[in-house]
């Protein structure tokens, strides 16, 4: 079959395409902020180690921000490729599952090992489901979520960063009861099931504001920034919030969008 490449073990590799010899120096660049992503996950595991959780947060913020800017990048570019969404996919599962599950372990979760590791194994797990399933859905041309404009269950990045909203609580305050054991186990483990369910959840596509608030959208935005200069860890917190409270609003606006879809008559059958 046209689609069966004979595998050097003696068996076939099913839909997949020869890579070429190297990347092109379009796609260099791109490749290389999700590499940067990649360490920076990383090093957050590092961070953790030496108990410096801080630095650890920190650095899976900055994987973050560099996770959202290297597919722009390749776009711009046209540098989009194969290699580079599956590198970012292996990126992702590093540094938004591996690294906060371990950082929430060695922070506060390790006081109850066998039930805080499995809160942990959950939420690596769960952002590898999801990235598995967004490539195995990549090229399927009936995508509900996708087709209006939403996402399929909280996307990896802001999965990692709502895990970390106990340890930012923490950080502002200082109070040691945002460490519980018990409590940061469920935390995490809700927010793993979030991550691979199937609720529709606001993409970029569905937040672009109207022309007649655009220019306070910019000033909002001015005024985040910062307020992530000088209070990071409240405006974190207010972020993380802020997320939580739109999830009803994703699933409300999906619905009203399918209730719409199916009350209009389909076209009719063009005459041979």
């Amino acid at each position: 079959m046209a689609d069966e490449v004979p595998s050097t073990t003696g068996g076939y590799d099913f839909g997949r395409t020869r890579l070429s010899r190297g990347l092109t120096l379009r796609a260099l660049v791109p490749n290389a902020i999700t590499s940067a992503a990649l360490c920076c996950g990383l090093t957050g595991i590092r961070f953790a180690i030496g108990g410096d959780f801080r630095s650890a947060v920190l650095a899976v913020i900055v994987a973050g921000v560099l996770d959202g800017v290297d597919g722009r990048v390749a776009r711009a570019m046209r540098a989009q490729s194969r290699f580079g969404a599956e590198l970012d996919s292996l990126s992702d599962v590093i540094a938004f599952g591996v690294a906060p599950a371990l950082i929430v372990y060695l922070w506060s979760l390790q006081q109850i090992p066998r039930f805080g590791w499995f809160a942990a194994l959950a939420l690596a797990v769960c952002c590898a489901l999801r990235l598995a399933r967004f490539n195995a859905q990549i090229d399927l041309a009936e995508q509900p979520h996708k087709s209006a404009g939403f996402l399929t269950g909280v996307p990896a990045p802001v999965g990692a960063g709502l895990t970390l909203l106990p340890v930012y609580l923490w950080i502002a305050s200082g109070n040691d009861g945002f460490r519980w054991p018990v409590a940061v186990a469920l935390w995490t483990t809700v927010i793993a099931l979030l991550m691979i369910s199937n609720t529709a959840t606001l993409g970029w596509g569905g937040l672009r504001p109207r022309r007649a608030i655009r220019l306070e959208v910019i000033g909002l935005i001015g005024l985040v920034c910062a307020a992530l200069l000088t209070e990071p860890w409240w405006t974190l917190i207010g972020i993380c919030i802020a997320y939580l409270a739109m999830l009803p609003v994703g699933v409300i606006r999906y619905r009203r969008i399918m209730r719409q879809r199916a009350s209009v008559p389909p076209a009719p059958a063009a005459a041979a």
